[in-house]
């Protein structure tokens, strides 16, 4: 009797989360993996010392949006178990939770039905008419490549100074961690001890570039090979982020050579160059550092919380707006001033309900962070450009902190928690979960509204 009410539970369950649309299917999978690994870190034999509710809590959230922000220190507090626990709860956030359990599907029935094949682009925010399995595809495997690569490269670094063990461990964690743009590390001064390092700098932030810039993108660059051939949102993401990245890198020397706290600390001009170049790239949603960053200048703290809150690539382990967002909204403005009714980039024009989209994008995530600024204010004492930058960092997904996670209140750690969570689904998820999305059956007449 038991077993058949069980089973008809399961089915009634089954036959409900089937039924979700693709954007409370994706808020609810990153719900449960938090869930899942805050029960996971309360674990005996998963932490050194006594791990309290809430720092489980916080520490999965953390790791499940794949953003770094930490109360407690993850080399020294958890034990080989939690940083194993902590490894999966990031390539699960990582890829999207959504993603395996679509292969999970494909896997037990051979085909992806159309429902399925939504949830896919939800979770990669992909809105082309492309093969999403392809994608999807694409995306596994170039993901399991990279952090091969990766931690080969970083064993030849931390196997000679750790022993074959330790450092090959270290080496998987800190590659995960890059290329799922996680920012999780085990020492608890990040890389700082590397700031000069050509072979850290470089497979660091070359892993989380490659997986900050979108699967959508790499499939297409795997798939053309010339540039001519790529498509419009892959020249976008490539260009912008060579430009944004050189950019970043040349504020970040001039702003911070003077700094006896971060560049003027270093001994040579090499030194100086690959910290720059880190710690530009790093706001991208990487959360790593080879600079102090509660010693950076207010002015460069202000332009990395820019850089923040642009983020990423679509469809990729990194947060933040999204760097095409971004740059669509800027021609969309330059198209204004020009007297232009459509931006047009490289031969193509882009469409106006992609610009109404960027726009909601941006206003919407605004909305939140200034939100959570604000309750922050009324919550905690610490410096307002301090908790600006907390702010943006969780919501953008980044992991960066000016030093004052571990001081925040309980309240003020639920709301960097509830931060991470909404920038990991995105914004437009929020309000597409929110809102009613049918389209209005009655057309009402024009009315002139004065702007500026």
């Amino acid at each position: 009797m038991q077993a058949s009410l069980c089973s008809q539970w399961l089915q009634r369950l089954k036959k409900r989360f089937l039924s979700l649309t693709p954007p409370h299917a994706l808020v609810l999978s990153y719900i449960g993996l938090s869930v899942l690994g805050t029960l996971l870190l309360k674990l005996p034999g998963v932490s050194h010392q006594p791990t309290s509710w809430l720092q489980a809590m916080f520490t999965a959230v953390s790791a499940s949006t794949v953003t770094g922000l930490v109360v407690v220190d993850t080399g020294t507090h958890f034990t080989t178990l939690g940083h194993w626990i902590l490894l999966f709860l990031m390539q699960c956030g990582g890829l999207g939770l959504m993603t395996f359990g679509i292969i999970v599907i494909h896997l037990t029935r051979g085909q992806l039905g159309l429902k399925h094949r939504a949830a896919l682009r939800e979770s990669f925010n992909h809105t082309g008419k492309g093969d999403v399995r392809r994608i999807m595809l694409w995306a596994i495997g170039f993901t399991v490549i990279m952090e091969l690569l990766g931690t080969t490269f970083l064993a030849l670094q931390w196997v000679p100074e750790m022993g074959l063990i330790k450092g090959l461990f270290y080496s998987f964690f800190h590659t995960l961690a890059a290329f799922n743009n996680a920012g999780f590390a085990l020492a608890p001064d990040s890389l700082m001890t590397y700031a000069g390092d050509p072979l850290v700098n470089i497979v660091i932030s070359l892993l989380f570039i490659s997986g900050g810039i979108g699967f959508v993108v790499i499939a297409d660059i795997i798939d053309k090979k010339h540039f001519r051939q790529f498509a419009l949102h892959t020249k976008l993401m490539l260009v912008g982020t060579l430009v944004i990245n050189m950019v970043a890198m040349t504020a970040i020397l001039i702003l911070e050579y003077g700094n006896p706290a971060t560049l003027a600390a270093l001994p040579d001009w090499s030194a100086k160059l690959w910290a720059s170049w880190f710690q530009a790239v790093t706001p991208r949603s990487a959360g790593f550092n080879t600079l102090d960053t509660g010693a950076l200048l207010p002015s460069t703290a202000f332009f990395i919380i820019g850089l923040m809150f642009i983020g990423g690539g679509s469809g990729s382990t990194a947060g933040g707006i999204k760097l095409s967002t971004f740059v669509v909204a800027l021609l969309a403005t330059w198209a204004f001033l020009r007297g232009r009714e459509r931006p047009i980039i490289f031969g193509r024009t882009i469409q106006l309900d992609v610009i109404r989209k960027s726009l909601a994008i941006i206003v919407i995530s605004l909305l939140c962070v200034s939100t959570g600024i604000f309750l922050l204010a009324i919550t905690e004492k610490e410096n307002f450009l301090d908790l600006t930058f907390e702010a943006v960092s969780a919501a953008a997904t980044v992991g960066l902190s000016r030093g004052i996670t571990t001081n925040l209140s309980t309240a003020g750690q639920c709301i960097i928690a509830v931060l991470m969570l909404i920038g990991r689904v995105g914004p437009l998820t929020i309000a597409f979960t929110l809102a009613n999305t049918r389209g209005e059956s009655i057309q009402y007449p024009a009315g002139q509204v004065n702007l500026g």
